[in-house]
């Protein structure tokens, strides 16, 4: 009877502090908002690098080198002092050109790629700090400028990609569903003549795990139709939205490009090859349950061959270089989502200039172009105006947050974290006329 009953007190301890833990790994507490800034500082930074050095005559190769290097040491300069905080790629940089679809990061062995005008290039990246993963990706093309518009099915896929991410964007929040933004992303797909790249997801993110539970497809698979279920956003959680759009089929097909990007699995299986398992070793030690590139290793050979039988055996996941058909086009925005108290909080991902893109299509859906112009942050009541407008020069957009945290996330470009929504149809106006109207439209939010 005793020994019954201190079982039951024990089992509710430890879920009571299983619940507490829990609480505190999440967006609830303020300072796993700040690791999750920290690493979205950072993760801006690199891209907007990498986006420089995408240059006619670029080498891709040594793009992808330069991006995990910056990575590697912008992280390595917070939390100095703490070394039980782990830090690093969360995901390694990887440039996919033209048709080609994702994971392309080749490793110093492999065949170089060179950039030239007129290429359709997305970056793809990401860190964390103490395991808060912050991921980005950014469509560009390669010499586009003002006077040289970028124009045919690379603007058609561009913008359906981008204004996809955004319309994702509004209606990732709690109370809605993950069916709701598929059918949001075929919709838009559809405004101009494009197809979402089938079998892609979004993922929600929790503490190391770059993969979570709840998972938002567009254009699922047969396969995957018949294991979608309805999943709800809820307060509190981290998503990473990740939209693909071809200007084909849609249909990816693995190339005959070596992989180089894998992910540790979370399974156990002993190893017949040393090799093998030094090999895992250092991946569980290094990057635990996130993905990497072979290229991160010393020595590259023993890398490429420990990794086989790890991949044999299940305890790694492939990445493997998809492509579309050629001649054709794939554009892609990636961006890491905190849903807030306040609304939604976009940490990562860039705009783009749509004075750079000319379609001959265009959005006509009112219910798109209302949800594309509508804000990402919830109204606030006028009798409490007051009360906000004092509590928001510490505390604005992620609970009490500290002022030089606030500070340093704005110091790195005030884009990402707007709320002012981009326009569908109509160019936003310049000079003292944009003035005024973002200052009334502040106005009316608050």
């Amino acid at each position: 009877m005793s020994s019954s009953r201190s079982a039951s007190v024990s089992s509710s301890s430890g879920e009571s502090t299983s619940s507490k833990t829990a609480q505190e790994e999440t967006i609830a507490s303020d300072l796993v908002v700040t690791k999750y800034k920290m690493a979205s500082e950072i993760t801006q930074r690199i891209l907007r690098e990498v986006i420089d050095r995408c240059v006619p005559g670029a080498s891709i190769k040594d793009t992808c080198i330069y991006g995990d290097k910056r990575l590697d040491e912008e992280t390595l300069r917070v939390f100095k002092k703490d070394k039980d905080v782990k830090k690093g790629i969360a995901f390694p940089t990887c440039l996919s050109v033209n048709n080609y679809i994702c994971h392309f990061s080749p490793l110093i062995s492999d065949p170089d790629m060179i950039l030239k005008d007129d290429d359709v290039v997305k970056i793809d990246l990401g860190c964390h700090i103490d395991g808060y993963i912050a991921v980005v990706a950014h469509t560009i093309v390669v010499g586009a400028t003002r006077e040289k518009k970028v124009t045919g099915r690379r603007a058609d896929c561009i913008l359906a990609a981008y204004y996809a991410a955004e319309a994702a964007l509004r209606l990732i929040k709690p109370g809605e569903n993950n069916m709701a933004v598929t059918e949001i992303t075929d919709r838009i797909s559809h405004a101009y003549h494009c197809k979402p790249v089938e079998g892609m997801m979004s993922y929600q993110m929790t503490r190391g795990i770059i993969d979570g539970e709840k998972k938002i497809y567009q254009n699922p698979t047969e396969m995957q139709r018949r294991e979608i279920e309805k999943q709800e956003f809820a307060l509190h959680e981290v998503y990473a939205v990740d939209v693909l759009m071809s200007s084909g089929e849609g249909k990816p097909r693995e190339t005959d490009i070596r992989t180089t990007v894998y992910k540790k699995k979370d399974f156990i299986y002993q190893l017949r090859m040393k090799s093998s398992r030094v090999f895992l070793s250092e991946v569980e030690k290094r990057f635990s349950l996130m993905p990497f590139t072979l290229r991160h290793f010393e020595d590259e050979k023993r890398a490429r061959m420990g990794v086989i039988e790890c991949a044999k055996h299940d305890l790694v996941e492939p990445y493997p270089v998809y492509q579309e058909k050629d001649g054709e086009f794939v554009a892609e925005f990636k961006f890491t989502l905190l849903l807030m108290p306040s609304g939604q909080m976009k940490i990562t991902g860039l705009p783009i200039d749509l004075d750079l893109y000319e379609s001959e299509y265009k959005i006509l859906d009112s219910d798109i172009k209302q949800l594309l112009t509508s804000s990402t942050q919830k109204k606030k009541k006028n009798k409490k105006k007051k009360k906000v407008n004092s509590s928001q020069q510490g505390n604005q957009g992620a609970g009490a947050m500290s002022t030089e945290m606030m500070e340093a996330v704005e110091d790195d470009g005030d884009e990402e974290f707007e709320d002012e929504p981009d326009e569908v149809i109509q160019k936003k106006s310049t000079g003292s006329t944009s003035k005024k109207a973002k200052s009334k439209k502040t106005t009316n939010n608050t």
